[in-house]
């Protein structure tokens, strides 16, 4: 499977920033004065710092890739130095990648590779500084440190819809309905397809309009299951959904997609979508086609 990733010429790099605040996802940071990537596990090959750099110093490299490999990883990480080593450890560690963190953790202790452990083992999250901080997966959905908008989250056990938020001048309801939203965030181009909650998951591909327009989406589709969302008609970029969607079928070994979306025409592109990234992924994973009606109601349901 091709995945693009962007590339770093260091020598034309000039320690700027401007790429470290475009990159969403907390895969580069600033170390030594120069933009290094801290984690290509996290880099959504989008390209936005490239627009940033005013040297020129960063371009898309598409290449084979494998299933991500903590140990290739961090023997790349090697020759750039401690600082970078503990960069990239410290994001595993904030975006709850564990089993990642221990076999870099343990390559480098099996290898006599010193480095100041302590720096990564009592890291914690950030707040917003020179980039975008993420903070550490938690069973929690309030604002908290770091920037909510692209900071990876799980959650878990569904929660009410109006938790975290002051009412005001709104009349609390008889019963409260429960998010079940598990994790953050939901639109597919900001989604890591190897994040740990996608791992031998239940997904649900949803248009963007469908969750206005059912009223029952959190509690029929959503329950116990991982979201993506998208729009195949207005998103850029489609092919990429393509890609994350056979990486989830790959290499997160997810259980089951079920894609819904919307009766207008253009909402089947979603469901092409999907049904493309599971032929060119050539492994069988059973596929369910929903379609909601502009009324609200749901038109069909079938295991494709």
């Amino acid at each position: 499977m091709k995945r693009t990733i962007i590339k770093i010429d260091e020598e034309l790099c000039n320690g700027c920033e401007a790429c470290v605040h475009g990159c969403h996802e907390g895969a580069l940071q600033m170390i030594d004065g120069k933009a290094r990537m801290v984690s290509e596990l996290y880099c959504d090959g989008l390209g936005a710092c490239i627009g940033d750099c005013p040297v020129g110093a960063i371009t898309l490299e598409e290449r084979e890739a494998k299933a991500y490999d903590e140990v290739a990883t961090i023997q790349r990480m090697i020759p750039k130095g401690e600082k970078t080593i503990i960069a990239h450890l410290k994001h595993l560690k904030e975006h709850g990648e564990v089993d990642y963190l221990k076999q870099g953790v343990g390559y480098l202790r099996a290898n006599g590779i010193q480095i100041d452990f302590a720096q990564v083992h009592n890291h914690g999250g950030a707040g917003c500084a020179s980039k975008p901080a993420v903070a550490p997966i938690q069973h929690s959905h309030s604002g908290g440190g770091g920037c909510p908008g692209s900071r990876e989250m799980s959650f878990g056990a569904a929660r009410p819809l109006t938790a975290g938020f002051k009412m005001v001048n709104t009349p609390a309801p008889a019963s409260e309905n429960l998010s079940q939203l598990r994790q953050w965030p939901v639109q597919l181009h900001l989604l890591n397809p190897e994040a740990a909650y996608f791992r031998a998951a239940d997904v649900v591909l949803a248009a963007d309009c469908v969750a206005f327009s059912y009223a029952g989406f959190h509690d029929r589709f959503l329950a116990g299951k991982t979201l993506a969302i998208a729009c195949p008609k207005l998103d850029s970029n489609k092919e990429s959904y393509v890609e994350k969607l056979k990486a989830m079928i790959l290499y997160s070994n997810i259980n089951t997609l079920t894609v819904v979306i919307m009766e207008v025409p253009c909402c089947g592109g979603l469901l092409g979508l999907a049904q493309k990234a599971v032929a060119e992924a050539g492994k069988k994973i059973p596929v369910k086609a929903v379609v909601i009606g502009v009324k609200g109601d749901v038109l069909k349901e079938e295991w494709m």
